[in-house]
């Protein structure tokens, strides 16, 4: 009697344990019961959708072609750096696209860099963008921007990483420094890491949990500076569309963010080569001193190993760098210089 009941307490604890670390399946736009397709779409190779959409000058006029990339928790609809006025007096097209499994962009359970790279050349291929563009990508974007460094060199025109996110664990960087680093985020955060990086089949259920404290930037509280927060009320129309952000459901978009940016390391970018085999183009990174969510060490060992990287460290800015008038027009003044 005691065997049994003990097997059965077992088995309904694994139940229990299944259930609580199985993600729900997402909830695809335009399928029955799910968000409704309110953009443009193209569709892909592999037969996802990816929703897009367009500013800046109209492409027929355009001087100088771009993709943006945007970051955690933002969408297809976060494009402040193309409202710099820069962008009219140098004729720039952008266009922005929802990351797969974010707004409308359909999920990719194999999402990779290499798949999130293989996107954007298909994107611009689709939209007729020409033989070669520019990508600019921030935060997370930035670290999708490392990805076509790697994997799609021949059809960049130029690179522009903003604030890129890093990950402690790629091989290049000394151990003292990336520990040091990684131990100055809050604990929550070194924790939420560690799951990404060591146990990416827990995620779920670490960021849905209520025993501990799960990622402070999905909880909404990150570690900003005192600039960012300044920049904070500008973020506050985005408030409108924050539901769209995750409408597909957060394991897609935010917990696999997570499990691509911290996980195995696809590859090193301390190990990529001078990108443009003609010698035309150019790469810069931009970085704040006092930026809470990526460590600015980190960053300034990277371009040091990367000398062909055009490095712009801005003193008093934390993350939010695109959100700053001055900084979003100096950079792409210096990517079309």
């Amino acid at each position: 009697m005691i065997k049994t009941l003990t097997a059965v307490l077992f088995i309904g604890f694994l139940a229990w344990v299944f259930q609580a670390i199985r993600p729900p399946p997402p909830r695809i736009c335009g399928s029955p019961g799910g968000p409704p397709i309110t953009g443009l779409r193209i569709k892909l190779r592999d037969g996802r959708y990816l929703a897009y959409k367009e500013h800046g000058v109209q492409k027929e006029l355009a001087k100088y072609k771009v993709v943006l990339v945007h970051g955690f928790g933002s969408s297809r609809h976060e494009a402040s750096i193309a409202t710099a006025e820069a962008v009219q007096e140098l004729g720039i097209y952008f266009v922005s696209f929802d990351r797969p499994g974010y707004g409308e962009s359909d999920p990719d359970p194999k999402r990779s860099f290499r798949s999130v790279a293989l996107d954007i050349e298909e994107l611009a291929d689709q939209l007729e963008l020409g033989s070669k563009f520019y990508v600019i990508g921030f935060s997370m974007g930035g670290q999708v921007a490392w990805g076509c460094l790697k994997y799609i060199p021949q059809r960049l025109a130029g690179v522009a990483l903003i604030a890129p996110v890093i990950n402690y664990w790629w091989p290049g960087f000394p151990s003292n420094l990336s520990t040091e680093a990684y131990y100055r985020q809050f604990p929550e955060d070194q924790w939420a890491l560690r799951v990404a990086h060591y146990a990416p089949w827990l995620i779920y259920w670490w960021n849905t949990q209520k025993f501990f404290p799960s990622s402070s930037v999905i909880a909404g509280r990150p570690k900003f500076s005192r600039k960012d927060i300044e920049h904070m009320s500008k973020l506050a129309s985005r408030q409108s569309y924050m539901a769209y952000v995750t409408q597909q459901g957060e394991y897609e978009s935010f917990h696999r963010d997570m499990m691509v940016a911290f996980g195995r390391c696809e590859f090193d970018p301390m190990d990529l080569k001078f990108p443009f085999a003609d010698g035309k183009g150019s790469v810069h990174l931009w970085h704040g001193v006092e930026d809470g969510l990526v460590p600015v060490t980190l960053q300034r060992y990277i371009v040091e190993k990367l000398p062909w990287i055009h490095y712009h460290e801005i003193p008093d800015a934390g993350h939010l760098l695109t959100f700053d008038d001055d900084t979003k027009g100096a950079i792409l003044k210096a990517l079309f210089n």
